[in-house]
């Protein structure tokens, strides 16, 4: 009896501790609860009744591709614009620059005529000229690798076809062109990664030049000696240049990026041209067995000079009660040529177009204004969304904040594809953990269930995260994007899965409805400190990702 007495004090506190534990944990469970029946009406729309193909379907076969300050380009911008308007949605396009030059081409054939006539596969380099009509000779191999190759050459190359070097050897993939992540997969994810392999390198470790935003081979020298070797082959008058394609290029699919710069000042190259490895092969093999070789290029191409600034296109819809705050979604809306820009970026931008529809088309109540940014520039170093940060919310380089830094509640982004999303990054905000956890849970049986602390880069959330912005890119299935879409000639409409935008476009907007509506603006890890401008080559013009 004595014993009950003396411990009932205690065992009140612990009651009253429990209960207030439990006060003040409801305002938390309640704060990020999912309103399933919200759920269930995006879930249908997007699922029953989608636009997403419909909105791909004029980014890339009507406006692809869509370098940026093209032609094509541009006309993808007027027709978001025009197509937000149609549904009630305020669109405008936001100039941000300078950029550099536009460049577009409008006819590439390529022909091998002796010993035998061929058909060549390939694509000229952007920021290359054209040939000024056909363009037939005998073609050389030269073998350039640096500036004091110069001297061999000088005077020899006046009219010629020239091949940048020897062929190379291709080696059979065993591996599946496609991919859906697996379970094994998505549990690595789910893992914090090493120190050392989170964007760190151990002590006394070389830096390592290239990556998706480097220049070809990565590092200043290379971009120096690229513009050195354009300019020595135009001063020499060399009709044609030949590569061919290198990386993941094979079986038909090439990647081609740029041959010379958007920087008006840099020299401008010969025409530019990467053909298939398998038919440069055949070239090579045929001048090394001495058998005369004739090849014919028929390139028109031009440069666009009368619009030195971008755009990027934003669309809005306002809020209610917090009208000033604002949640962001975006993905690039610019290519590269070879292809119509397909899976990198129109996936992503047609999502996100998507997202617009569903919320207007279901009339959804938005706490917070919601504005979609399509992005330009983003393959030459995410410029557009770099150049929009530093506008509205804060530049890197010296983190003085601007009053719309407290506003943005967060930004969401997709640029890896068109396959379904599995989960989110969280780029080291362990904050976001829970709340994720119960936005991804209605979209369990979607395949989206993962959670990963590890940061992900080479898009547009990092202009956000660089200031201290919640910004995040979404977990894909990588299916074919890597091996044979990723800035190829295969990037069109054909390569998209109708079945994986669909599901995308269900999350993302479910996402945004509940950043939109929940009391709190989306947590943040803490500001970071100034970054000083990273070293430049001497034209960042040349950088591409």
């Amino acid at each position: 009896m004595s014993f009950f007495l003396k411990d009932r004090p205690l065992f009140k506190m612990s009651i009253a501790a429990a209960l207030l534990a439990l006060v003040v944990s409801t305002p938390l469970i309640a704060e990020d609860a999912v309103d399933l029946d919200v759920v269930h009406k995006i879930r249908q729309e997007a699922l029953q009744n989608s636009q997403v193909m419909e909105h791909l379907f004029y980014l890339t076969d009507v406006s692809g591709s869509r370098l940026t300050n093209s032609p094509g380009f541009f006309n993808a911008a007027d027709w978001v614009v025009k197509r937000l308007g149609e549904w009630g949605i305020s669109g405008h396009q936001e100039k941000w620059g300078p950029f550099g030059r536009g460049w577009t081409y409008t006819r590439f054939s390529a022909q091998m005529l002796e010993p035998q006539s061929v058909p060549l596969i390939g694509a000229p380099l952007a920021y290359s000229p054209g040939t000024n009509g056909p363009v037939a000779g005998e073609p050389m191999i030269v073998a350039i690798t640096s500036e004091a190759d110069f001297a061999k050459y000088k005077g020899m190359l006046k009219g010629k076809i020239v091949l940048l070097g020897p062929g190379r050897d291709l080696q059979m993939s065993l591996q599946p062109l496609a991919s859906r992540r697996t379970d094994a997969d998505l549990a690595a994810l789910t893992q914090a990664p090493d120190p050392n392999q989170n964007g760190q390198r151990p002590p006394g470790a070389a830096a390592i030049g290239g990556g998706r935003q480097g220049g070809p081979g990565g590092g200043n020298f290379n971009q120096q000696f690229q513009r050195a070797l354009n300019k020595f082959l135009s001063d020499e008058g060399v009709a044609v240049v030949v590569r061919a394609a290198g990386g993941r290029s094979e079986g038909g699919t090439l990647f081609a990026q740029g041959g010379g710069t958007r920087d008006p000042k840099d020299p401008v190259p010969p025409p530019m041209v990467v053909l298939t490895p398998e038919h440069y092969n055949r070239i090579a093999r045929l001048l090394d067995h001495k058998i005369p070789v004739k090849l014919e290029f028929n390139v028109e191409a031009r440069f666009i000079d009368d619009r030195m600034d971008s755009v990027n296109v934003i669309g809005e819809i306002p809020g209610g009660r917090k009208r000033d705050e604002v949640v962001m979604i975006g993905a690039h809306l610019d290519s590269w040529h070879s292809g119509t820009g397909a899976t990198d970026n129109a996936a992503g931008s047609a999502v996100m177009i998507e997202v617009m529809r569903i919320l207007k088309t279901l009339n959804l109540r938005l706490d917070r204004t919601v504005r979609l940014a399509l992005w330009s520039g983003e393959e030459q170093g995410i410029l557009g969304s770099r150049a929009y940060v530093t506008e509205h919310f804060a530049a890197r380089e010296d983190m003085k904040l601007k009053p719309e830094h407290a506003k943005l509640a967060g930004y969401f982004n997709v640029d890896n594809g068109s396959g379904k999303i599995r989960g989110v990054y969280l780029q080291g905000n362990d904050a976001m953990r829970p709340i994720f956890q119960a936005w991804l849970m209605p979209f369990e049986d979607l395949g989206a269930t993962t959670i990963s602390i590890r940061n992900t880069g080479g898009t547009d959330h990092l202009s956000f995260d660089a200031v201290g912005l919640p910004g995040f890119q979404f977990i894909q299935d990588p299916l074919e994007y890597d091996s044979r879409t990723h800035h190829s000639n295969m990037d069109v409409y054909d390569r998209v899965q109708r079945a994986d935008m669909m599901q995308m476009a269900a999350i993302v907007t479910s996402f945004v409805y509940n950043a939109a509506n929940r009391d709190e603006p989306l947590p943040r890890k803490p500001l970071p400190k100034p970054q000083p401008p990273p070293a430049q080559p001497n034209n960042p013009a040349a950088v591409t990702r």
